[in-house]
């Protein structure tokens, strides 16, 4: 039964972070490696602290002025919650 409930868990987390990066492969490229419309930093390159710096300075609209990723991904870090992001930039950085 232990078994049956950590692979549960470790399948469910799995699926949750596709879900939550699903938007960002679009742009980034399946191994976050690509320059999002050939103007942001790839993210592969980014540091856990970057990403995260990142995804809430998008989310919460502060800091990014004039930042031509602005709008592009102010839509898709407002759906994250702060725990998506943080799980999110530590996978990405560990790749």
């Amino acid at each position: 039964m232990k078994k049956i409930v950590i692979a549960t868990v470790a399948v469910a987390t799995t699926s949750l972070f596709a879900a939550n990066t699903a938007g960002c492969k679009g742009c980034h490229g399946q191994n976050f490696e690509n320059k999002a419309l050939g103007q942001s930093k790839i993210v592969k390159d980014m540091s856990k602290d970057e990403i995260v710096t990142a995804l809430k300075g998008y989310k919460n609209t502060a800091g990014f002025g004039h930042s031509p990723m602005k709008n592009a991904m102010a839509g898709q870090a407002k759906a994250l919650s702060d725990a998506d992001i943080e799980e999110i930039a530590a996978s990405i950085a560990t790749k």
